[in-house]
């Protein structure tokens, strides 16, 4: 096998948080909305497993014992992220002592799964991304993901099923963010944005940050975003010219903070909320009022798994009531209706609660013909600064 390429191959597009934001899982609420006063209590791991689960369960569990105790991740997934969903899940299991998770761009999550598949010597347990194109571009092709279908599927919304055997870890709503000490007058959405562009070119000119569409990430919020609003084309064709393309939401929430930027559009809530909680009200996000994009997180069993029962123990855990609890703790959106929006937790449901359910678009995993993509870039680009 080769490495994707045609429409599946992006540049870097991993969304990567501020590493010296160190306050992950301590925001109060999302400016402009939320809400999330009360405090979270501690998430409680149970020793069991739910009622539901079948009844040979079990024998995943035991052989889990029997394998080496580790589990390998390969994801674009931040460190700050995983660091709470780890700890409770060593609890849960506490035979597995050691998880490796690689912080690796988005597309080469699948270039190097596949590279390695070729060679029949792959390490990796797991696929984690949330680059919706590449996922869809590498699940097509055969034997490179474990069939497995967890029992939590029927405690989940439809779309927690991303693709056959991919399943919907978290579900992150994107953004408009902006500094609060130049942008005195926020937007409250897309074309709320392109109005106030034109009304005051002096302050926006070159400083409108968005995700580079050349990537996996960029392209897919993006385009869905275009394809699901009416009148998107004459909002961005206000924007974009005044708009510069960065490739990680971390990189674009430091230069907002720093001024370089006053706003940005389409960044991932996920690192930004930390910011938000750290920069003392200078740096605030919104969810877009005319149409907010939720990625979902796809999350896959690699094939020939080396601790495939362990792959498959995480897999399950991160769909349960305490995994998505864990997930939201570390400062992605979980998905799951159990898990509340509280001090430091964000949940699907309050995007819906913010904006409203018809105003919610979320990306599904297609694969986009590699014409339309290249259509879809060229007029995006063409428009930018």
């Amino acid at each position: 096998m080769s490495a994707i390429t045609g429409s599946g191959s992006w540049r870097r597009a991993a969304t990567v948080s501020i590493a010296a934001i160190a306050a992950v899982g301590l925001f109060a609420g999302c400016a402009g909305g939320g809400g999330n006063e009360e405090t979270a209590a501690p998430n409680e791991i149970s020793e069991g497993v739910p009622d539901y689960y079948p009844a040979d369960y079990q024998e995943i569990i035991d052989a889990s014992k029997e394998e080496s105790g580790e589990l390998t991740i390969y994801s674009n997934t931040d460190q700050e992220n995983w660091e709470p969903i780890f700890r409770d899940f060593q609890k849960k299991y506490p035979w597995v002592t050691t998880i490796n998770a690689n912080n690796l761009d988005s597309d080469e999550v699948f270039q190097r799964a596949l590279s390695e598949q070729a060679t029949g010597d792959s390490p990796a347990d797991l696929l984690v991304s949330n680059a919706a194109q590449a996922w869809a571009d590498y699940a097509e092709r055969p034997d490179t993901l474990t069939e497995y279908t967890s029992p939590e599927l029927g405690e989940l919304p439809e779309f927690a099923t991303l693709l056959p055997n991919v399943y919907a870890m978290s579900a992150d709503p994107m953004t408009i963010a902006y500094n609060s000490a130049l942008v005195t007058d926020p937007p409250t959405g897309i074309a709320d944005l392109a109005e106030k562009v034109a009304a005051d070119s002096e302050l926006y000119a070159g400083k409108i940050t968005t995700r580079d569409v050349n990537g996996a990430f960029g392209f897919t919020v993006s385009y869905n975003f275009a394809e699901n609003v009416d009148d998107a084309w004459d909002s961005l064709e206000t924007i974009l010219p005044n708009a510069k393309p960065e490739t990680s939401s971390g990189t674009q929430g430091e230069k907002i903070l720093a001024g370089e930027y006053v706003a940005g559009f389409f960044i991932s809530g996920a690192p930004s909320y930390p910011i938000v909680e750290s920069s003392g009200g200078l740096f605030q996000v919104v969810f877009p009022e005319d149409g907010t994009v939720v990625l979902p997180r796809g999350i896959g069993i690699a094939p020939d798994a080396p601790n495939v029962n362990t792959a498959k123990l995480f897999s399950d855990f991160v769909l349960s009531d305490e995994g998505q609890r864990a997930v939201a703790e570390g400062g992605l959106t979980s998905y799951r209706d159990s898990v509340k929006a509280a001090e430091g937790l964000h949940t699907y449901q309050e995007v819906i609660d913010e904006v409203g359910e018809e105003n919610v678009i979320l990306a599904p995993y297609d694969l986009i013909p590699e014409d339309q993509v290249n259509e879809f870039v060229s007029k995006w680009d063409g428009l930018l600064g």
